[in-house]
């Protein structure tokens, strides 16, 4: 399997350049970060985008395509906020699954650490209503640097009359706790979600964020990872919404959700 690997990597100039920077900055032990990296979400680049584009800016304050998986029916963007280092990131999307699916995975907050990007860790810390949330993850780090760790504050605006769509807005509040040891808190991790129900049980997802690790992480390496994980989060939330206890639990949710047969 590994022969089989690297010679699909000698194969792909692009994914053999990032798999080899990687092993240059973090050592050989990182391999399987290298593997993470290139096959997790590199493979379905559209040949015309430049496999080094998250290694460098050469952004504006404009959004420029950085994927678009026709397959998957997944485009990601990213965009330099004027005076930033880190990129922002936004995500457009169809999912196969109802409205209400999606949102069962996005409140099983105890379970992100098997599909959202590098989690370890996740537990609900605090519901102050149906519609609001304090979550806590902890995110793998890059091989050689310590792990961090969030404070998430969410609030969801349900559907209505006036709104075809579930809105969540998730921002870090990094003084919710105090610190842990060993690890990084995250000042940013901050997105605006938006779960537009389509006809035949489709969902548009929309999503707009920023995320800053904090603590001394290359600004490459944090766009990096800016630029993989959003992808790599919407195509874990298709495989979640896949599962029978998210498709066919009939268990009461905190707000109604409506499919596009039914709304509002």
């Amino acid at each position: 399997m590994r022969i089989k690997t690297q010679k699909l990597i000698r194969q792909e100039p692009g994914i053999y350049i990032i798999v080899n920077i990687i092993k240059r900055f973090f050592g050989r032990s990182s391999y399987v970060l290298a593997m993470v990296y290139a096959f997790g979400v590199a493979p379905v680049v559209a040949s015309e985008h430049d496999p080094l584009d998250g290694l460098r800016s050469g952004l504006s304050n404009e959004w420029r395509l950085i994927k678009d998986d026709k397959h998957r029916q997944v485009k990601t963007y990213a965009k330099l906020e004027d005076e930033q280092k880190i990129r922002s990131f936004r995500v457009e999307g169809l999912l196969k699954a109802k409205a209400e699916t999606l949102v069962r995975v996005m409140l099983d907050f105890n379970n992100y650490y098997n599909w959202y990007w590098e989690v370890q860790e996740s537990r609900l810390l605090k519901q102050v209503s149906p519609t609001e949330y304090y979550l806590y993850l902890i995110h793998r780090a890059p091989y050689g640097l310590p792990d961090r760790d969030v404070i998430l504050h969410a609030i969801i605006e349900p559907q209505n009359k006036n709104q075809n769509y579930v809105l969540l807005t998730v921002e870090a509040v990094p003084d919710f706790l105090p610190l842990q040891p060993k690890l990084v808190r995250m000042p940013a991790e901050n997105m605006t979600i938006r779960f537009t129900p389509l006809a035949n049980n489709i969902v548009q997802i929309e999503a707009e964020g920023f995320i800053n690790p904090g603590g001394k992480v290359p600004a490459w390496d944090a766009n990096l990872i800016q630029r993989n994980a959003p992808y790599a989060v919407t195509l874990g939330l298709q495989r979640m919404a896949l599962q029978d206890k998210y498709m066919l639990s009939h268990s009461e949710l905190p707000f109604p959700v409506y499919d596009y047969d039914n709304l509002p």
